[in-house]
């Protein structure tokens, strides 16, 4: 690899040079008309469908706040006696121990559960389960509690059930590679298992340190190899679920192929523990490359960073496992915050290319053919690349602790959107305009080849007057442009009530159709994912 980067650092001397301001994408009267049509459109509707009025000073409160506490039972000595009976010295009701658990990552949800359940087997989920289903007990169920708009943690007192000791890996397939494990494993443990047989997790994510496969299935994660492995709709081969009941849904399959009757997994899949508790899963897993390398490009223009990902899909092809980007505001909070050095010369953007592959020769001449393309064409002014496993985790570590970097820089009000790709930076662009200087920072980072933005804005503090300058306008441009409210994330509590932004309320009610038959009292996670206006059923018993 030695002569490839000799050859670059070459190019990058001889091309490397300071551009104007960068272009912003246009568009033509005719597009804006109809963009407008389908704003203003969709704004009535989901105005209608979430029974609250467009103005942010009218009294009204924000669709993502907690809505009133629904008639469950209250945990008595009775609930706590039999649950210590199932769960021998793994019943939590230690305050102290219970502070961590009742608090979601972001410190911007916080839930008044007095009780943790740490099962260890799916018998125990269903005796847990079953039990709270016939006391009306609501159930938060918990993974490693990394999510980003409230689904992982109580809103209320609901009993916390997490799947931390539900950690075993039950097989592993080196002919097919397929790994059939506990839902509490943790991903990060998962990627160094497999390493250590020639295989890795076909999802990688910021978070894998903390998060649990069981939750990364549960809220359909996406991360950084999407583009390379696709999504977990497609590698999860099976899974097991309880159901609010305490029925045990076996899906567990481990077949490529099974056309046989419904795909019962994937109402799942995504489903955010609304339906069921997972509690193990069933993944197909690629092999280990022989060869990887990482690039960190700049780039002076938004539309020379998407004429770079053009080329760059057209010319590394098989290889390319990751483009992700990251503009000046990110890079300069991760200077500020976290110390972390910029390789390369100051740019408007930065862009994070992988390589993955089982021929370092071919790999080598395909990067280098690429990089001489976008560097001659001055698609991009500066760049830098890794070949070793340090340097690799160095260049990648500018992209995956921008969520930590944005946790110093104040309280962040947190943004998961899937755009046409080309529009997907214009939305920064916008909601900047929009809120003039009442943000501290307006940033944007993200996933360009599945057209994932992750848009944050900072504020010294809490600021709900800034709140209601962005929501609902950074939903109602999103719907403008047929984009999805959450690539990624899951609805959780915080965006339920913003669903009709991206799906029908036909879909909506058949969505409410398949809770209330699967989960029919509504103790799975309520208060998250649909919306309030659903009105599902929840019973009162007479044991209270």
């Amino acid at each position: 690899m030695a002569t490839i980067l000799h050859q670059f650092n070459r190019l990058r001397l001889r091309y490397a040079f300071q551009l104007a301001s960068h272009a912003v994408s246009s568009t033509t009267t005719a597009e804006r008309a109809r963009g407008d049509k389908v704003f203003f459109g969709c704004q009535t509707l989901c105005r209608q469908h979430r029974g609250i009025s467009g103005g942010a000073g009218e009294g009204t409160s924000l669709p993502s706040a907690a809505p009133p506490r629904l008639p469950f039972s209250s945990v008595t000595d009775e609930d706590l006696a039999f649950f210590r009976h199932v769960l021998p010295s793994r019943v939590i009701t230690d305050p102290d121990m219970l502070e961590s658990s009742n608090v979601d990552w972001l410190k911007s949800v916080r839930g008044n559960s007095e009780v943790l359940l740490r099962p260890r087997t799916t018998e125990e989920v269903s005796q847990i389960l079953r039990y709270c289903n016939e006391r009306n007990l609501a159930v938060s169920p918990q993974g490693g509690n990394t999510g980003l708009v409230g689904g992982s943690v109580p809103v209320f007192d609901e009993i916390i059930l997490s799947t931390a000791l539900m950690n075993k890996v039950l097989a592993f397939d080196g002919v097919s590679g397929i790994l059939t494990c506990q839902a509490g494993c943790v991903l990060e443990s998962l990627s160094q298992l497999l390493e250590e047989r020639d295989f890795i997790m076909p999802l990688d994510l910021g978070a894998k340190g903390s998060c649990h496969i069981g939750g990364n299935v549960a809220t359909n994660a996406g991360g950084l190899r999407l583009l390379r492995y696709g999504s977990l709709r497609g590698t999860v081969l099976g899974l097991e679920a309880v159901l609010a009941s305490g029925q045990v849904l076996n899906c567990l399959a481990t077949l490529r192929k099974d056309n046989t009757g419904y795909d019962l997994k994937q109402l799942f899949i995504g489903s955010e523990g609304t339906l069921g508790v997972i509690t193990a899963v069933s993944i197909l897993c690629p092999r280990k490359p022989k060869a990887v390398n990482v690039a960190f490009l700049g780039c002076s223009s938004f539309q020379n960073l998407l004429e770079t990902f053009q080329c760059c899909r057209g010319m590394l092809g098989e290889i390319l496992s990751a483009f992700e980007f990251l503009d000046a505001s990110c890079m300069g909070l991760l200077e500020k915050h976290l110390k972390l050095t910029n390789p390369i010369t100051e740019c408007p953007f930065y862009i994070v290319i992988e390589t993955a592959g089982s021929d370092a020769a071919h790999d080598e001449e395909k990067l280098h053919n690429f990089l001489e393309e976008v560097m001659a064409s001055s698609l991009v002014t500066d760049g830098t690349v890794a070949t070793e496993d340090a340097k690799i985790k160095a260049l990648w570590s500018l992209r995956e602790r921008v969520t930590e970097a944005l946790t110093h820089d104040g309280f962040t009000y947190k943004y998961d959107i899937s755009l046409p790709v080309e529009k997907i930076y214009q939305l920064v662009t916008d909601m900047r305009e929009h809120l003039g200087d009442r943000a501290k920072n307006v940033v944007g980072y993200g996933h360009v080849g599945d057209g994932n933005l992750h848009l944050n804005i900072t504020s010294p503090t809490k600021d709900p007057a800034l709140l209601a300058a962005i929501e609902p306008y950074v939903y109602e441009w999103t719907a403008a442009v047929q984009g999805s409210v959450s690539a990624e994330h899951g609805l959780g509590l915080k965006k339920r009530n913003y669903i009709y932004y991206s799906k029908t309320p036909e879909a909506v009610g058949l969505m409410g159709n398949i809770k209330t038959m699967l989960d029919p009292r509504g103790i799975l996670n309520p208060y998250k994912t649909l919306p309030d206006d659903l009105g599902l059923p929840v019973t009162q018993t007479s044991r209270e």
